[in-house]
C-alpha cells in the first residue's frame, strides 16, 4: 500500500514540475513577443523610409542598365 502512495506521490510531484516548466515557457514567449513588437516598432519608420527611397537602395539589374 504504502508504494502506491509513493508512486501517486511522485506522479503529482512530476505533474507539478512539468507545470511550472510550462508556465516558464509561456512567460518567457510572452516576454519574447513583446521584444520582437518593440523592435518591430523601432525599425519600421526606417523601413518606410527606405522603401521611399526606390533606386537608391535597390541596385539595377544588369538588362536595365540600358
Amino acid at each position: 500500500m504504502t508504494w502506491i502512495f509513493l508512486s501517486a506521490g511522485l506522479g503529482v510531484a512530476g505533474l507539478v514540475v512539468l507545470g511550472v516548466a510550462g508556465a516558464r515557457v509561456a512567460v518567457a514567449a510572452r516576454t519574447l513577443k513583446r521584444e520582437i513588437a518593440a523592435a518591430h516598432a523601432q525599425l519600421e519608420p526606417r523601413r518606410a523610409r527606405l522603401a521611399g527611397q526606390g533606386d537608391e537602395t535597390t541596385p539595377q539589374a544588369a538588362y536595365d542598365r540600358g
